[in-house]
């Protein structure tokens, strides 16, 4: 079994690579990650492509990307989608894990658009309770910052902070632990899935298309 994992930057897709490495559950060979090729940010999470990169380093993985337009038809996703899978399947990958926790549209739509392509979808954290699942990942060393959030549903001041206790405190009571309904996006800096730790430091606060996107910087080497 050779897995693939779908990698937003973000908490939840670095617990999915931590848990299928510790419970050996195949050959994880590689990261592969939607990128907004005109800004060169991860799609969704805004996280740049410096960091990302290093991200991948600190896991020992290569990365692949799927470069995409701004905006973006769901015809022109799907279609690149298609051929990463092809050039996955190429490369021998049989599977490509995902860190979806409970939303059973997100999950079926995966299924549908992987049906027939050779690679197999996994779901590493599945069912998990997210109060538990967040609990978890904190103490299990995850240490990652709040990249986007939506300031409908959660406090703009929160762009920037950790994921720890203390923010799960903070969050509305509407808001899910873990986030799985997009009310923020993640950027990990940390964690038993990394060799190293990325030093990282915030940049610039922007709104844009009713979301609030806190920058990250990789700090200059002293």
């Amino acid at each position: 079994m050779k897995i693939l994992v779908s990698w937003s930057s973000g908490k939840d897709s670095a617990w999915c690579l931590h848990v299928l490495r510790r419970e050996r559950t195949g050959d994880v060979a590689g990261l592969l990650t939607s990128m907004n090729e005109s800004v060169s940010r991860v799609s969704m999470h805004g996280v740049r492509e410096e960091i990302l990169r290093a991200q991948a380093d600190a896991a020992g993985l290569p990365l692949f990307t799927i470069p995409l337009p701004w905006p973006c038809s769901n015809e022109i996703y799907e279609a690149r989608l298609r051929e990463a899978v092809a050039r996955a399947v190429g490369d021998g990958f049989t599977h490509v894990a995902f860190g979806d926790l409970f939303l059973e549209d997100v999950r079926k739509y995966r299924e549908d658009r992987l049906a027939g392509s050779g690679l197999l979808p996994l779901f590493p954290l599945w069912g998990i309770p997210t109060p538990q699942l967040a609990r978890t990942m904190i103490d299990g060393g995850i240490r990652a910052r709040i990249s986007t959030l939506d300031p409908r549903v959660m406090p703009r001041e929160l762009i920037g902070a950790e994921f720890d206790e203390a923010l799960l405190a903070a969050l509305p009571s509407s808001v899910d632990p873990c986030a799985e309904r997009g009310e923020f996006h993640t950027c990990v800096t940390d964690g038993p899935m990394f060799a190293t730790p990325l030093d990282i430091e915030p940049g610039e606060i922007v709104e844009r298309e009713g979301f609030v996107y806190g920058d990250l910087r990789l700090r200059p080497a002293r």
